[in-house]
């Protein structure tokens, strides 16, 4: 750690330099989904962990002002699909800000997950179907932690994609 992070008056690390040194932290991305009102909703997220066996409980970070987030306000359940080293087009995809809200789940090949509705991405390595448990505010993002109510492997051979300095790129 540099001395520059925290000046003399004890303020927080710069923004800009915080990104930059985080973007060092490989990071596994995902795509959550949820169905509201009839419409699809998906999101790519790379800050997504593990937090508890029993029972078991995962977790996925949204920033505040996403149309995602607004749709947690009013469904609780949604899937998780951790994405194959092949599925990048898909994340870049549903991480491109402007993309239309309706159809967005039009060109990436899912399927419905029978406990939640929510799609789960056919180019995954895993999937989840979850029940939030409960939502942290933190920051200018939203922690939502959900009970994991079904749990699948995909190919055994299966790779994934990690977030890195700012690019998506796969792993095997």
């Amino acid at each position: 750690m540099t001395d520059d992070a925290i000046d003399a008056a004890g303020r927080r690390a710069d923004p800009d330099q915080y990104r930059a040194a985080i973007g060092r932290l490989p990071a596994g991305v995902a795509i959550v989904t949820l169905v509201w009102r009839d419409v699809e909703y998906a999101m790519t997220a790379s800050a997504v962990t593990s937090v508890s066996l029993d029972p078991p409980l995962l977790l996925f970070c949204v920033h505040e002002d996403a149309r995602f987030r607004e749709a947690l306000d009013h469904v609780d359940r949604w899937a998780l699909s951790v994405l194959s080293d092949t599925a990048a087009p898909v994340a870049d995809w549903l991480a491109s800000p402007g993309r239309p809200a309706i159809g967005q789940l039009g060109r990436v090949p899912h399927s419905v997950g029978p406990v939640t509705g929510a799609a789960l991405v056919d180019d995954a390595s895993a999937w989840f179907e979850c029940r939030t448990s409960t939502i942290h505010r933190a920051g200018d993002h939203d922690i939502v932690v959900g009970e994991v109510l079904t749990a699948r492997q995909g190919e055994s051979t299966a790779g994934g994609l990690v977030h890195l300095r700012g690019r998506i790129r796969p792993v095997r």
